[in-house]
This record gives structure tokens, sequence and C-alpha cells, in this order.
């Protein structure tokens, strides 16, 4: 039983943290000790561990954290059992081990806390990234960390920081984009959003930074295969978003399964220690990724065994073991008692382990209340927030002037994802519907239609099945909204039992294209005559190329949520106006990768017209239509010339000159006139978002600092060369000089 005497110095909650984890670290065993740094699951993971398994690891082993839910096959999924499960281990940890040390709980909320059945889901992160709203997305990570926390969790594994690279990459729709900019001023936002003012905020998780330091250019678009990248493109290109997030005061970072550059990152001394603390400055804690440590031995080969890796990543600076469970601890240990690991490494480690707890406040409560939590997650105020980021993300790739669509058409509303609840979530949500209440698309359309509205599914994701049924019905609709794109997955395309399809299937990284069985249904009720209205409900760009030439309409939604199809319904009949942008290219095919905006400038040694464009996608970054209409007026410059810590203020006139309220980004666009390295052609600095009344006219007001404008040095900073730099802004330039040296 845990000792309670009140005298104890760590129990006193008057005390400052650092003293209160002296004490506590000076009070412990090694076998303690070493358990603090790993963590269990209970669920189906490698093999099915129950609650009295964790039970026993925690007496027996000293085991300090637990992912007991928030996870694809986690023991808990419905609310009261989440709860109950959570306050069960914590009085374990608290009334039957020696020290009664509280439990850390994760989570991969990474958009809202959709693995809970109840819970609120969010657009994915693409989704998301389509606001380009910072507000917005700070205010959805409020909601998701205080979703999670009432639940009994306390680390949240998100923001995802990775620039998405390779949209082939299954794990494209986590991301924010292909922007450092964009994705970094967004994972800043949701670190604000989750971590508050203070952990002990009973709303408040830890934020985790992931994957660390580049993860999302994979060899082959392949999850986890290499990364070979030169230190230029690493520092300009992945760390920037890992810099905005550190910087916003992310507390623990997860490495990358990958190598980068021949280094496996969970292993790697100089990404982990010399890169992240040294250079960077991060003091919080590190946490591996799932099977991480066990991938240095198993994959990775550069360690014969286990305990070989464990040795590995622990000389790297890793802090907690995410599941890696009991064995890592007995190596740890083993490692210590062999003098093969100085103790103080362990105990460096365990004092950012239980610094973190007492932030938290655990020490004082680690239970949670059921009632609370019944009335936090999922409620209808978070329900109406999730509705307000799905209309925001909607993306209007095209239109001819059919949409918005009249409330009195009778309307056909086909294809695989018009009616799946689980397809509209996408990845790292709950695998089954049981339990939720997710409004689809087919639900939302007949909730605002007055007309008639028939439903014919038509085909499955890579499977045709009644096709001739949904173009009968074609022939009597006025329109045909037919939802297509990507079914449920995370990683890799799978796992498959979840996901539905093979390796060989459909979405998988050789296609980026429609599979067959969409696009005969497609050509079936094209035929008919109806025009169609195509909503892309997709993890990924696709290469829809068909559908942008033949559908009257195209409408981005990517996996939209729980609220999502009221939102694409809202948005289809003129009740949203359609304001997304997306944040990431669409290309023509995949034999059109790499296809960015900010491609580094290169010769054209036959002459340029004999070039294909560098950059030709089938909807470029930033692209989205409107049902208002905009003018812009000239660029202004607050100041053409600024000192090398300067900022200039770069103001553009927008007017709205349609009959109806709308909504636009202005996007601010940098190249380097001259520079000694090569850059890109352009980088996204600023955005600005404004919303305008018909008729109405405002102005567009975007920060650019002489500091934004220069290329990342080793120890994270940025150094500016003096000199003209170009602004564009709705294909408007001006001219930005920064002069050498001080303001």
């Amino acid at each position: 039983m845990a000792n309670m005497d009140e005298r104890r110095q760590y129990r006193d909650e008057t005390l400052p943290v650092e003293d209160r984890v002296e004490d506590l670290l000076d009070r412990m065993t090694l076998r303690e000790k070493v358990g603090q740094l790993v963590g269990t699951w209970a669920g189906d993971l490698d093999s099915v561990k129950d609650v009295d398994d964790v039970a026993t690891e925690i007496v027996e082993h000293g085991v300090g954290a637990v992912a007991s839910f928030g996870w694809a096959g986690a023991h808990d999924q419905r609310l009261e059992n989440v709860v109950d499960t959570v306050n069960q281990l914590q009085d374990v940890a608290r009334s039957e081990t020696r020290l009664g040390i509280p439990l850390l709980f994760s989570v991969d909320a990474v958009h809202g806390h959709a693995y809970v059945s109840e819970g609120t889901a969010f657009p994915n992160g693409l989704g998301m990234a389509a606001t380009w709203d910072e507000s917005l997305t700070e205010s959805v990570a409020e909601v998701t960390a205080a979703e999670v926390r009432a639940s009994g969790a306390h680390q949240n594994y998100s923001p995802t920081c990775d620039v998405a690279r390779d949209p082939r990459w299954g794990r494209t729709f986590e991301t924010f984009g292909e922007s450092p900019y964009l994705v970094g001023q967004l994972a800043a936002a949701k670190v604000r959003g989750y971590q508050g003012d203070d952990l002990r905020d009973p709303d408040s998780v830890v934020a985790t930074a992931k994957h660390f330091p580049a993860y999302g250019e994979p060899t082959r678009g392949e999850d986890a295969s290499p990364v070979e990248t030169s230190d230029y493109v690493l520092r300009n290109t992945f760390l920037p978003p890992f810099i905005d997030a550190l910087e916003a005061g992310a507390e623990s970072v997860m490495p990358c399964y990958n190598a980068v550059n021949g280094d496996p990152a969970h292993g790697s001394r100089r990404i982990l220690q010399t890169l992240l603390r040294e250079n960077l400055g991060f003091d919080g804690t590190t946490v591996s990724d799932w099977h991480g440590v066990e991938m240095l031995h198993e994959n990775h080969r550069v360690t014969p065994d286990h305990r070989g890796s464990v040795r590995l990543t622990r000389e790297a600076g890793l802090d907690i073991a995410s599941v890696d469970t009991v064995d890592h601890a007995d190596h740890l240990r083993s490692l210590v008692e062999d003098g093969e690991i100085d103790e103080s490494v362990v105990d460096q480690s365990v004092r950012r382990v239980l610094r973190l707890k007492f932030e938290l406040g655990l020490f004082e409560d680690p239970f949670v209340d059921l009632s609370t939590a019944t009335d936090v997650v999922g409620s209808d105020e978070h329900r109406a927030d999730a509705l307000a980021a799905a209309r925001k993300s909607m993306t209007l790739l095209s239109n001819d002037g059919t949409l918005p669509l009249d409330a009195d058409a009778d309307i056909l509303v086909a294809g695989p994802n018009a009616d799946d609840p689980i397809h509209q979530l996408g990845g790292w949500s709950v695998p089954d519907p049981e339990g939720t209440d997710i409004v689809t698309i087919r639900d939302g359309i007949e909730s605002l239609a007055d007309g008639t509205v028939t439903y014919e599914r038509g085909a499955g994701i890579a499977s045709t099945e009644d096709v001739d049924a949904a173009a009968r019905a074609a022939e009597d609709a006025d329109v045909a909204v037919v939802a297509v794109g990507e079914n449920w997955y995370l990683h890799e395309f799978g796992p498959n039992e979840t996901s539905g399809t093979d390796n060989d299937e459909f979405p998988n990284r050789t296609q980026l294209d429609l599979p067959d069985a969409q696009r005969e249904l497609l050509e079936a009720i094209e035929a008919t005559g109806t025009p169609i209205i195509g909503v892309l409900v997709t993890g990924r760009p696709l290469a829809v190329n068909w559908l942008a030439e033949h559908a009257a309409g195209l409408l981005m939604a990517y996996y939209p949520g729980t609220m999502g199809g009221q939102a694409v319904a809202e948005t289809l009949f003129g009740d949203n106006e359609p304001s997304g942008r997306l944040p990431i290219s669409v290309p023509r095919s995949a034999g059109h990768l790499p296809t960015r905006f900010n491609y580094l400038r290169h010769p054209t040694p036959i002459g340029e017209e004999e070039h294909p464009d560098s950059y030709d996608p089938l909807f470029a970054f930033g692209h989205g239509e409107s049902y208002a209409e905009f003018e812009f007026g000239d660029i202004e410059l607050s100041e053409t010339t600024i000192g090398p810590h300067g900022t200039a203020t770069v103001s553009v006139p927008v007017a709205n000159t349609s009959d109806r309220t709308g909504s636009t980004v202005v996007q601010a666009y940098v190249s380097d006139d001259v520079s000694s390295r090569v850059t890109p052609v352009k980088e996204l600095r600023g955005f600005d978002r404004v919303t305008l009344d018909a008729g109405e006219s405002g102005t567009a007001t975007i920060q650019i600092s002489a500091q934004s404008l220069g290329l990342v040095q080793a120890d994270g900073s940025r150094t500016t060369e003096p000199g003209a730099y170009t602004i564009e802004v709705a294909e408007q330039e001006a001219t930005l000089t920064v002069e050498p040296g001080s303001d």
C-alpha cells in the first residue's frame, strides 16, 4: 500500500514543483524509476490485455503510463467504460503502489475526441487546414482538450507538424498540407488550444508535436520509409512547423518512425538531443511512437535485439516508451545495473515525467467524474463547433453556375460516401458507428431539401454495386449529388480488416485517380444528361480530371467529421458560403508528382518555352471558389524598406461585389529576388480571412516581418539577407526591401 505520510514534500502542493520532483525522485528505487518511463495498453494490440493485466503491470513493475482508450484497438470506446477503467487504474496506482504515483493517460485525439463513440469529431487535418483560420483551429483544440481531459486522459498525441510533400502518402490527411508556414501557424494554434494557460486547468491536456523531425516525404510515398533530405530542406521545410509548435509551448515531442538521412529518429542522439534539445532548446518530454523502439532492431536493423534498442534510444534521449511495457523496463533496469547506462540518464528522464504529472495536478486528484464527462463529451455546444469548422472547410473547386442548388430541386444522392458515417470521419476515429451520432451527406440533404430526394449508392469504394439503379434514378432527378473518394483508413491505407480493402486496391499509394467502380457510376449518371455535383470525401488530393471536366460543380469536403454531412448540404444549397481554400495542390496524376507551389528555382537549358510547366496542378494550392464575388484593390505597404528586425504591413482593399455575404482568404506570397542560396519561386508568408456583406468593402491586413523571410539556421533562428523581396497578393506584386544592419 502507498505510504500516505503527508509530511512528505512531494505531497505538499504548496511547494515548488521542482522541490516536489526532487523529493520524490530521492525516494524512488531503480525499479520504480524505470517503470515511470514506460507505458502500456489495454485492448488488442500485439496481444489482448484487459484491465487486470494492466493493474498487475502497475503494481508489479511500476508502469507509469497507460493507453486504455483513444486508439483503434483500445479496451474502451464507450464513454462510461472509458471513465470506469481510468478511475479503476488510477486507484490501483494510488493505493496499491508504494509511492502512489498517478498514471499518465494518453490518446490519439488528432481531430477531436474521435476515438470515443460519443466524442466530437472535427474535420481531419487537411480539412481543418482548409479553413486557414488560426483562431478557429485553436478553439477546436480547446474543445478537444476539454473532452479528452473530462474522459481521464492527460496527453494528446497531436498536433501533427509534418509538411506533406507527397500526396501518395497515406498520412497526408492528418497534416495541415504542403506549406511550412500554414502548417506551423495551425500547429501552434493547436498547441495553444490544447494546453491553455495552465495544465492544471481541467480543460487542458499536454500537446505532443509529431513526428519529429521529418516524416512527410517518405520514399515512394510509403509510410515510415526513409526520408533522404538535405540539411537545407530539413531546416527550411520540415523544421519550421516544429519550431512554431515549440515556441507556442508544446510540452512533448514524438519522433518519427522513419530514418532521416540514414539515422532512425527513435535512436538518434543527433536528432533527439543535439537538434531538439541543444539547438532548439526543448526541455519537455519525448515520447516514442507506438513500437518505435522495437522498430530499431526489427526493421531498421541498427541494433541486434530489444535490449540493444532500449540502450540506443535511452542514450539518444527518449523519455517515455509509449507501449513498450515491462520488457523495456526490465532491459533498462539491467542496463543500469550492468553499468552500461548511467543512472543519471534515467533520473533526468524521470524528472521530466514527474514534473509533467505534478504540473497536471495528478497527485492532488487523478480521478474523473462520469456525470461531468457525459455533460462535456459530445455536447450540443461542441457539435455546433464541429459544424462551424466543417462549414468553413468546404472548398468549392469548380462551379458552372449550377450551385447553389434550388431547394425545390429533385435530387439523386449517390456514391460510396454519401451515407457512410465512418468514411466521413476518416482515420484516427472509431471504426464502428455504434454509439455515434454522425450526420451524413444524405442526412443533411434530406433535412434541407424541399423537393424529392432519392438515394441509390450505386458503387462502393472499389466495387460496383447497382449502377443501373442509380442511373435510372438520375433520369428522374434535376441534379445528382455523387459523393466519391476514399474510405476510413490510417497509415498505409489499412488495417485491411477495418478499411475493407486489400493492399492492391484503392486507396493506395500507386493510385491517385478514382477507381473504375466510382468512374463507372459517374459516367452512367452523366450519360443521362442530369448534371452531376461531385463531392470529394477523401483524405488526400485525388487526381479527379474527369470530374473537373464533366461535373457541373465539384466540392472538396475532405474528411469533414461528425457534422460534415450537414455542412456539405448547407454549402450545396447556398446556406453556407464555400470559403475553404486548398492547403495542398491537387495533381493531375501520380506521374505529375511532385506537384507543389513552392518548388525551387531551376534552369531551363533549352529555353523556358521548351520545358513543361514546373507547377501544373489540376487545382492550385490556395485555390477555392466562392458564391460571392470579390474585387481586390492595389497592394499598399506601410513601409517599402525595413531593417532586419522590422515589420511591414501589407494592406489590400477587398470589395464584395455580389448580392450575398461572402468570405475569402487573402494570401501573401513572397519570393527573394536575389539570394545566396537557391530559394523557392515563392513561399506563403501570411494570410487574412475577410468576411463581407453584400456590397461591403474592407481591407485585408497581413504582417510580414523581415525575420520571417530568412533561411533557418542550425539553432532554429532565421537569417535574412538584405535585398529586395517580391510580395504577391491576388495576382498583384509589390517590392519590399530589407536593409542590412540594425533598425
